[in-house]
């Protein structure tokens, strides 16, 4: 039977204010159950899909001998809610008629079996503030972005939305996703981690959705895919803007039905599966250039978290040392004890100083080339590697730091606290930095900016902070 009666509901999404402030819309489906008195009980629901029945496991459990084990699925598709029956015995009824599959109208009367139930949608609307912390489970930062990313996650983390991750390769979007699975409710099962760009094309289908003995050369024994791995707990499809185009809609179909088919088998089974994604890629551009599906796109995009590159939080940079120094394996001696407890203050200004086009990964190698490197209890400038120490970045260093520091500075008064001296030395350092390249290649910002190997947007912003003039160009 033809679906009907489609209804726009809004979707799960993070709204960008024209106040520097972000809210998340929070979608949500609402079932009211009637009971023996004829009062009602609502039940709300945040994720993406619904089942209800008489098995414990079900989202709804309704407690109803005419009604069937897994009676019915409730999800959303687009802007909309579909009811879907899973061959129940007795069937399912939308204001009085029964369906197959149907979408939903907020305010209509489901019948199972004897149970009467009333839907409703609607969006929660939650300004996030930034958090007080400076981390979030295994993240770490100060930095506003951060510690609004931070209060993204405290509200999404709970449900079982579908969340892209988004950023440069490095900043720590694996590290993002972990934390969201261990902030929900599916944090006692499996995390599966699969990435599309290291498995080879045609093993790919194999190993998400597992195949059947002889399906293929070398299929010589059933296995199941990492869908039925991460049942009851979370699947983290990382670098998805690798995937091939003749998989995207396999993926899309399990994304909207929960249910997984082996390569060769005949049978679907269903897996409860929360799914997170990552990609260092731009997925609008992809889909202009027609490399990844739209729908699918949309499917995923229910919520997109942006994850700031290392050049624009280097306030973080302190912090980060100091937990990569406590808590890294790579700092501790036979007895388990800390091998560098600190760094110099010349060390961190270098640090400081680099553009970290590696991100959070490369500043970890670099802070453990140092453990290995260091003489002594502290990272000084001699144990950081020379494309650091060498480079033209720190011979700047040294004649700027009078500038910012001032030539008779002798003490900490001189000098004012730690946080303040080093955020006048990065704003001298920053705006003399693009100061030069504007003057290197006669004001050309793009020009500029592809030779600081920084976004352009990022370079202009950094302009406007300083008030510098310049020009666009190819």
């Amino acid at each position: 039977m033809a679906k009907k009666f489609p209804d726009y509901v809004p979707p799960t999404q993070i709204a960008y204010r024209d106040d520097g402030g972000t809210t998340l819309h929070l979608r949500q489906c609402r079932l009211a159950v009637e009971g023996a008195d004829g009062g009602w009980v609502e039940h709300v629901f945040d994720q993406e899909a619904v089942t209800l029945g008489a098995m414990e496991d079900n989202d709804l459990v309704l407690d109803d001998d005419t009604v069937s084990r897994y009676h019915c699925r409730i999800y959303q598709e687009g802007n909309s809610y579909v009811l879907k029956d899973q061959d129940s015995t007795n069937g399912t009824f939308i204001n009085g008629v029964r369906i197959k599959e149907a979408y939903l109208k907020p305010g209509c009367t489901v019948m199972l079996g004897n149970t009467r139930l009333r839907f409703q949608s609607g969006a929660r609307q939650v300004r996030i503030q930034p958090s007080p912390d400076d981390c979030f489970g295994r993240i770490i930062g100060t930095n506003v972005k951060m510690r609004e990313i931070f209060g993204i996650l405290e509200k999404i983390a709970p449900t079982d939305t579908t969340v892209v991750i988004e950023g440069e390769t490095g900043t720590g979007k694996e590290v993002v996703a972990r934390t969201i699975h261990e902030r929900s409710r599916r944090a006692s099962g499996p995390f599966v981690v699969f990435d599309c760009s290291a498995v080879p094309e045609n093993l790919i289908e194999s190993e998400l959705f597992g195949h059947e003995k002889g399906s293929f050369t070398g299929a010589v024994g059933a296995r199941p895919g990492l869908f039925e791995m991460a049942n009851g707990g979370t699947i983290f499809l990382d670098e998805l803007g690798e995937l091939t185009l003749d998989l995207q809609p396999k993926l899309l179909r399990v994304l909207e039905t929960r249910e997984v088919r082996r390569v060769g088998g005949t049978k679907s089974s269903r897996v409860d599966v929360r799914v997170l994604a990552a990609t260092n890629r731009r997925l609008e551009e992809e889909v202009r250039a027609g490399r990844f599906r739209e729908d699918l796109y949309y499917r995923l995009s229910v919520v997109r978290v942006f994850l700031p590159a290392m050049r624009e939080r280097r306030e973080d940079i302190p912090l980060l040392v100091r937990h990569f120094l406590q808590d890294g394996r790579f700092n501790r001696d036979a007895d388990g004890n800390l091998r560098l407890t600190a760094i110099s203050r010349d060390a961190l200004e270098a640090l400081m100083a680099y553009d970290w086009p590696g991100n959070v990964r490369e500043l970890l190698n670099v802070v453990e080339r140092a453990c290995s490197f260091a003489e002594t209890s502290t990272i000084e400038v001699a144990d950081l590697p020379s494309h650091l120490v060498g480079s033209s970045h720190m011979q700047r260093l040294s004649q700027l730091r009078p500038q910012v520091m001032g030539e008779s500075a002798r003490s900490v008064d001189d000098l004012g606290t730690f946080k303040d001296a080093k955020e006048k030395w990065v704003s001298v350092f920053e705006r003399d930095y693009i100061v030069t390249l504007l003057d290197k290649y006669e004001n050309n910002i793009s020009h500029a900016a592809r030779e600081a190997e920084i976004d352009r947007k990022y370079f202009r912003k950094l302009m406007k902070k300083y008030g510098i003039e310049g020009r666009g160009g190819d």
